[in-house]
């Protein structure tokens, strides 16, 4: 069975093959400014109903202190920086179909023609590997690792959360939860490019799970081993999608 051409092939090849580096720079360009765009109109969508969000991402905090407990700032301009922090990795969350698509959209040209119509499953579970990333981490990482850290208020110690220092261990954690949970889908890309094969990662397996465990300890807030564990298990369980889905493509591309 002859192999594909990648799409673009015969007179399209011969066309992509003559855009010089400055055309690709200046669509890579274009494509980030439409993803800036529309993290923007994300951001003002989050900010408008900014304060039921505060509500929701303060919970976790809340729920282990004292009743009557409050966030606090100390300056001025705190709360309104920390609300347009909270909204704009919100509109990152809501955004991200839209950045998804674009990306797809640069990389495909240099695909086969039977990949280019992946675009769709790639955004889709683009998206839900995404905001599944950001989820658990609200509702498994988070609670375990703010009871854990609030546990050390004693009679002697009391804790005054602060506003700005809580919520940018908030955004940092969740945006980090949802690129870590990107994991499968970089697989497949680089999969897609020829970068790597089943055959890479399993024969890396042991180093990956190395480097999963370390980046577990340095995104858990908590220096407790059972926390580290919760993110480094799906981690781990991702990895091993990853290696299986990088084997369908090896397995669709050798009998194209």
């Amino acid at each position: 069975m002859a192999a594909e051409a990648p799409a673009g092939g015969g007179a399209g090849a011969a066309a992509q093959a003559e855009l010089s580096l400055v055309e690709h720079l200046a669509e890579l360009r274009q494509r980030l400014v439409r993803s800036l765009l529309a993290v923007a109109v994300g951001t003002g969508a989050a900010y408008a109903v900014i304060d039921p969000l505060f509500t929701v991402f303060s919970r976790p905090l809340l729920d282990v202190l004292p009743a009557g407990s409050a966030l606090i700032f100390t300056s001025y301009p705190e709360a309104f920086f920390t609300y347009l922090k909270l909204a704009f990795t919100v509109g990152v969350f809501l955004a991200s179909p839209f950045v998804l698509y674009q990306a797809w959209a640069f990389v495909a040209p240099g695909l086969y023609a039977h990949e280019r119509r992946l675009a769709l499953p790639f955004v889709v579970f683009g998206t839900l590997f995404f905001v599944g990333g950001g989820a658990f981490g609200y509702f498994a990482a988070f609670p375990a690792a703010f009871r854990f850290l609030a546990g050390y208020a004693s009679d002697g110690l009391e804790l005054l959360p602060s506003l700005g220092e809580y919520f940018s261990l908030v955004v940092r954690l969740l945006l980090a939860f949802g690129a870590a949970f990107e994991l499968p889908l970089v697989m497949v890309l680089l999969a897609l490019a020829g970068v790597v094969d089943a055959r890479m990662l399993h024969r890396g397996r042991k180093y990956a799970v190395l480097l999963i465990f370390v980046a577990a300890a340095v995104l858990t807030p908590t220096p407790d081993v059972v926390n580290q564990c919760v993110l480094a298990g799906p981690l781990w369980l991702l990895y091993e999608l990853s290696v299986g889905l990088v084997w369908l493509v090896g397995r669709r591309r050798r009998r194209a």
